[in-house]
């Protein structure tokens, strides 16, 4: 069997790319790609809290927090008393959050298309299949580093 130690070299590359890409695209209409990140998240899902958007991105809950400080600042989110603890903080997205997602949303959308719209359906379907096999062998490394 072939060294895999390229084929990660490649995926990760790809990734590279494609994120600052998308930035680099984003920015140019003024957009940032963390901020349309975390606003498509909360318009998807609806309302959580600071923790759980940090758990769902794998970021540190301080850079969350600064995240969610400035969309707030800019009224895109707002933050209420969670109804089942009042000491918690549930963050939603605002109408201006909906219509500035509404205006990024498609450059990302964009690019995503062009990239993986190059391949046929079947093989979207295998790296998709080959992308969750890879995601329970990380599963099954995060858990022996708890163990």
């Amino acid at each position: 069997m072939p060294c895999p130690e390229p084929l990660a070299a490649d995926l990760f590359r790809l990734f590279l790319r494609l994120h600052r890409l998308m930035d680099r695209r984003m920015a140019e209409q003024g957009a940032s790609l963390a901020r349309t990140k975390l606003l498509l998240l909360l318009d998807r899902r609806g309302p959580a809290r600071a923790a759980d958007i940090a758990d769902f991105f794998d970021q540190a809950p301080r850079t969350v927090t600064e995240a969610i400080d400035g969309l707030e600042r800019d009224g895109l989110v707002v933050r209420s008393p969670d109804t089942h603890d009042r000491r918690v903080k549930q963050v939603s997205i605002t109408d201006e959050g909906r219509r500035v997602t509404g205006e990024t949303e498609p450059l990302r959308q964009e690019l995503i298309d062009g990239v993986f719209g190059t391949l046929s359906e079947d093989e979207q379907a295998r790296l998709s299949a080959m992308f969750a096999k890879m995601q329970a062998a990380l599963d099954v490394e995060e858990a022996r580093g708890r163990a």
